[in-house]
């Protein structure tokens, strides 16, 4: 599963990742006080019913929106008495009335820096941070979106997919989250490819080669507990 990640940098670095378009002709010049409806600031401990950013597509270029993390389908009569599950597995999604027409027509991204998982260890669990190797791009997770309609006005959700764990993640859990390659981008946020298998196929596992992982201290257990302290390599045990 994944039920912890993080998101930090500058938002430059998203806009040229994921071709999305602020309105600016220079991302270096964006100012700090610009407009930031989508909740764009340093975040080292991101949780289930957070609200964090997420990558749609808008036409020729794509936009950011902020979601709240935990899918509610717009058909939800009582959101109340109904789990809102913060994953869903990319093997079975398509089937799921819970999932199945947001993985066909409303796929997003999800910009992270890296994403934790807990590997059980004598005495407790130890928490790793695994993140695109060097930490100098972000990861783009699949996920799906859906537009629920309150008595307060629409409010977006999200899940993220998982998928099987490959050989780097497999040692600390046996799920991690659906990366997307950067070639696939545009084609997993076209609302016009609508085929599971097809959306199967641009869920390809991601390379081993571009990632690393490495343990990180157990205060991240805390949701409410934030720092870059929180993804800073420890020695064991933490």
């Amino acid at each position: 599963m994944c039920g912890r990640y993080a998101l930090y940098g500058p938002i430059s670095r998203a806009c040229r990742q994921f071709d999305v378009d602020l309105g600016y002709d220079d991302f270096e010049i964006i100012p700090r006080d610009a407009p930031n409806p989508f909740g764009w600031t340093d975040r080292y401990n991101i949780a289930p019913t957070q609200s964090a950013p997420v990558i749609h597509a808008a036409g020729k270029h794509h936009e950011i929106l902020a979601a709240r993390w935990g899918l509610l389908p717009r058909w939800i009569k009582e959101p109340g008495k109904l789990s809102q599950p913060i994953n869903a597995k990319i093997e079975t999604a398509a089937g799921k009335p819970m999932f199945r027409d947001a993985i066909r027509r409303s796929r997003v991204l999800v910009p992270a820096c890296g994403f934790y998982e807990w590997q059980p260890v004598a005495g407790g669990k130890q928490p790793y941070f695994i993140r695109p190797a060097g930490g100098e791009v972000l990861f783009g997770f699949g996920g799906l979106l859906e537009r629920w309609n309150g008595t307060d006005g629409e409010v977006l959700t999200f899940a993220i997919l998982t998928t099987a764990a490959n050989d780097l993640v497999r040692p600390i859990h046996d799920r991690m989250p659906v990366i997307l390659r950067p070639e696939n981008y545009a084609a997993w946020l076209d609302p016009g490819i609508t085929d599971p298998g097809l959306v199967r196929e641009l869920a390809s596992e991601f390379p081993v080669s571009r990632m690393e992982a490495y343990p990180v201290g157990r205060a991240v257990g805390n949701p409410r507990t934030e720092g870059p302290e929180l993804v800073e390599r420890v020695g064991f045990p933490s």
